[in-house]
């Protein structure tokens, strides 16, 4: 497990044989449609409702088919209780910071449960501001996503909510707060959906998340980085990063108020004064997080806007990492989870390829590869075999200056250094998920899409007015579909920037020409190209569709998708 670190070997298991197996007001009513009313309710548990392809059922076109997973008879519930805090935690080298953690520990603890089975999980809200929680991934019910004003009201500062779903697909998954930009602190943790029936065959288990860090550094806030970015950024030295998208006749409009405006969240519900949890009056003057000449041939220019003093690996900087303790031969499943904000990260193990096994939580085509680079919020799963001696796993701020590092550890001998750049980072590179191909037991049937939605994310770096078809977020962004279709998600990137793009409530499959791709949640879009999404309309009510770059979403980049049953 990712808590199996510095001292202790981690207890083997062993699984079976691999390859063969391997807006608000507008949806009121949909909302309460869809969760039997109950949706949202402070401190209160929704109605129960069967989950999306349960036993196999999918109701786009009402045929039976193989589960990927065999579903407990009756499903076991699982109860869990978490409380959101301010916290001083420490992150490496005898550095401390002023934070917002799960149970006081970054990051989060595991929460670990089996497909099929019913996860409760009360959140304690000890902050002094609301939050909710998202379940980043998981097909579950719309009233527990955990999107403030659209699925829940927010939980209150001193109130609690109990987040009660089944988890239909094993995998890789995380939650993390969806108000503001709570994301970009220290509250998030992974949740792992076990497959009762595994067909992997590994020897120990590496959890193992990536997070760009600023909270409480030299009294930074992601607010007051926010601010900084929306005055305006300077003209960068490359490319056309500032250019327009509207020919100079678009109308000139005010620069969107970010979340709030964009009914994100509350009046009042984040911002700096209410985040200072620290007993000590912060600096007058905070430093300046604004980064230019980021850029990255892998993402088609431009990297990334906020200039991290550190990123992370388990919660470590990368002069005091954390260690993961195996023996020479053993096969190791990483599950490999960008926590971060606004980084996108290039992963490899010094002296090690990777077999990539899943993306996003369901199973790949077997691909080998030195490196991959992972979005925020994507996941990946990859098997090593371990070799003997001390190895760093670095993850590299992808077109940015620094890395995270962690190191497995099979023999005795010194640490690999803070600067250590594995020849891995430099050979073959996975860029993205379009090279994947599903497992047959996960892939879409072909079929043709019997609607067509077009998104287009626009804006710019200079001035920060990212959004949808020319607008910020409001309530009244929202895409019908109905319940049952194949929907063809055309998501058009008229940007300068990358982005990646998350829905949801549903796994999409990246379409190609001639099959239909990965099974995914959250996909990377180059500048000026379009990523074509399909998915099945098999889980009803109002699912966010944004980038998740937590900047660019808080900024307005982001719209719905709903339909109900």
């Amino acid at each position: 497990m990712y808590r199996q670190q510095d001292h202790t070997r981690p207890t083997p298991r062993t699984r079976r044989a691999v390859l063969g197996a391997g807006i608000a007001a507008a949806g009121s009513a949909l909302l309460a449609a869809c969760s039997g009313g109950d949706a949202g309710r402070a401190g209160g548990v929704g109605k129960e409702a069967p989950g999306p392809g349960a036993g196999g059922y999918v109701p786009g076109d009402g045929k039976k088919v193989p589960p990927t997973w065999t579903p407990s008879p009756e499903g076991k519930l699982r109860h869990r209780t978490f409380t959101a805090t301010p916290a001083t935690v420490e992150i490496g080298g005898g550095r401390t910071v002023r934070t917002s953690v799960y149970n006081g520990e970054l990051p989060g603890e595991e929460v670990r449960i089996a497909a099929g089975d019913m996860l409760e999980l009360t959140l304690a809200n000890h902050l002094p501001e609301p939050t909710t929680v998202h379940w980043h991934g998981i097909a579950l019910r719309n009233d527990m996503d955990g999107v403030p004003d659209v699925t829940q009201p927010p939980i209150r500062a001193g109130g609690e909510f109990t987040y009660r779903f089944r988890t239909p697909h094993p995998g890789t998954y995380w939650f993390h707060p969806h108000l503001g930009l709570q994301v970009d602190r220290g509250m998030y943790a992974p949740l792992i959906v076990d497959d009762p029936n595994e067909p992997l065959e590994y020897d120990a288990e590496w959890i193992v998340l990536l997070d760009d860090w600023l909270d409480g550094v030299d009294g930074s806030t992601s607010e007051d980085v926010f601010d900084q970015l929306r005055k305006g950024k300077p003209a960068m030295g490359h490319g056309s990063a500032h250019r327009g998208h509207d020919g100079g006749d678009r109308p000139v409009r005010p620069k969107p108020s970010g979340g709030v405006a964009a009914g994100y969240g509350p009046p009042g519900a984040h911002g700096p004064e209410q985040h200072d949890a620290s007993p000590s009056p912060r600096p007058t003057r905070r430093p300046n997080r604004l980064m230019t000449g980021a850029h990255s041939p892998l993402l088609g220019g431009h990297a990334g806007d906020v200039a991290y003093p550190h990123y992370l690996i388990n919660g470590r900087t990368p002069d005091d990492p954390t260690q993961f303790r195996a023996r020479p031969g053993d096969r190791i499943r990483l599950r490999l989870i960008n926590a971060g904000a606004e980084t996108p990260f290039r992963v490899a193990l010094g002296g090690h390829r990777m077999t990539i096994t899943h993306s996003d939580g369901f199973p790949v085509r077997h691909h080998r590869t030195d490196a991959l680079l992972i979005g925020m919020g994507e996941r990946y799963d990859v098997l090593i075999t371990a070799k003997d001696g001390v190895f760093p796993l670095t993850a590299l701020a992808e077109g940015k200056n620094g890395a995270a590092m962690a190191v497995l550890r099979t023999a005795g001998g010194a640490l690999p250094g803070p600067d250590a750049r594995p020849a891995e980072l430099r050979r073959a590179v996975l860029p993205s998920a379009r090279r994947l191909k599903p497992h047959e037991s996960v892939a879409l049937d072909r079929r043709r899409p019997d609607r067509i939605v077009r998104v287009t994310f626009t804006g710019d770096m200079k001035d920060y007015d990212w959004g949808t078809d020319h607008r910020p977020y409001t309530p009244d962004s929202v895409h019908r579909v109905e319940h049952g279709e194949r929907v063809r998600l055309v998501v058009i990137n008229a940007t300068d920037m990358w982005h990646p793009v998350h829905l949801h409530g549903h796994t999409y499959a990246l379409a190609g020409i001639d099959s239909n791709g990965a099974r995914k949640d959250t996909a990377t879009v180059l500048p000026h190209n379009k990523l074509v999404l399909d998915f099945d309309a098999d889980n009803p009510g109002q699912w966010m569709l944004h980038c998740h770059n937590l900047y660019h979403s808080e900024s307005g980049m982001m719209t719905t998708i709903a339909y109900d049953a």
